[in-house]
């Protein structure tokens, strides 16, 4: 699969898929495509897997497009603006993201649900107690609202981040609350 990401401020990514290469994503996930390109909507794994779409963000059902007949062109637009950004998925690094910022993926990629088991974290952490979780092998396409910043931790180096800013992570990572000191900064800081 190749692919280019196009447009501002509502990005879409345009992939170019080979015979028989296939793409997945949510439904109402495709804006334009080539007329070879054949569709099939099911559950994406059971009952389980519907449901656990359902609560991280996601419609209840997963499309997946497959070239036929040749080179196949299919889109995916974003549905605010932001960025749609490509994160390479492979056995060593699975990504947990916000809700709602899977947009599409190859056929390689599993979408799961990621349950925060901190209380404080899923209470004040800004994301929620479900987030997404992306493993697996390819690439998948999230879609992120406003301006993304990248950054690469080493092991044992934090950052904090105010809640309901964290866009994604690697599994790896740990996300924990803490509170500001002083009671002015807490009442009063935002």
């Amino acid at each position: 699969m190749q692919y280019e990401i196009v447009g501002t401020p509502f990005p879409a990514v345009v992939c170019r898929l080979a015979q028989n290469e296939s793409m997945h994503c949510g439904s109402n996930g495709m804006a334009w495509m080539s007329p070879n390109m054949e569709m099939d909507t099911n559950t994406g794994g059971g009952i389980g897997k519907l449901f656990g779409r359902a609560f991280s963000g996601e419609s209840l059902f997963r499309c997946t497009y497959t070239a036929r007949q040749g080179e196949g062109m299919i889109s995916f637009a974003s549905s605010m603006p932001g960025r749609v950004l490509p994160i390479e998925i492979s056995s060593q690094r699975a990504i947990v993201a916000q809700k709602s910022a899977f947009l599409a993926t190859e056929a390689g990629v599993d979408m799961n649900i990621f349950f925060q088991k901190k209380l404080g974290s899923g209470f004040f952490g800004g994301e929620g107690f479900i987030m997404q979780k992306l493993s697996g092998r390819g690439i998948v396409f999230a879609e992120f609202d406003g301006h993304i910043m990248e950054y690469d931790l080493e092991a044992g180096q934090q950052m904090v981040i105010d809640t309901g800013y964290l866009a994604a992570m690697t599994a790896g990572c740990q996300m924990e609350i803490q509170s500001v000191p002083g009671v002015k900064n807490m009442l009063f800081g935002g």
